[in-house]
């Protein structure tokens, strides 16, 4: 699973993406990805909203993910 981050998740992180791989627990949903990424980096917590991608589609927090999944991580964007 690769998870991709943008905009300031991306300055949060300290990286473009990351990857679940063998020895990390994967979420089980698009909700559980997110409370990962609050416990692992804090800095979430303070992101009004963040849209999430599933394979290229905007999925709800009970989009239950796969080991095959992209995901991407899209702040709110502020601009005029």
């Amino acid at each position: 699973m690769k998870v991709l981050f943008f905009g300031i998740a991306k300055d949060i992180v300290g990286s473009s993406e990351i990857s679940f791989s063998e020895g990390l627990r994967k979420p089980d949903n698009v909700a559980d990805l997110k409370k990962q990424l609050v416990d692992s980096y804090p800095e979430f917590s303070k992101l009004n909203s963040l849209a999430v991608a599933v394979n290229s589609e905007y999925a709800a927090d009970d989009v239950t993910l796969m080991g095959t999944d992209e995901i991407a991580i899209i702040p709110p964007v502020s601009g005029g």
